[in-house]
């Protein structure tokens, strides 16, 4: 007997410039003087569900998750697994 696998590909949401906004490497999306065009996570940059917890905030991190390019990053903030509450 022959098993036949069916591979089921996940959409994966496109990350735009305005998943960027806010993110400290947004200064490299064609808003600088230096002539960078865009950042070089921008290509590689996936969509994931993290929580945005801020850096004076103590356990447990029960916010709702929030979804974000995988390499954002903020100021004063650290973004964790949905999983992770301390």
């Amino acid at each position: 007997m022959i098993k036949r696998i069916t591979v089921v590909q996940e959409f994966l949401e496109q990350v735009d410039s305005s998943h960027c906004l806010g993110c400290e490497d947004d200064f490299y999306n064609g808003k600088n003087n230096v002539g960078v065009a865009k950042c070089w996570h921008f290509d590689k940059a996936e969509l994931v569900m993290r929580k945005q917890v801020d850096i004076n905030q103590r356990p447990p991190w029960n916010q709702e998750p929030i979804e974000v390019p995988d390499c954002y990053k903020k100021k004063g903030f650290r973004f964790y697994p949905i999983e992770r509450t301390c």
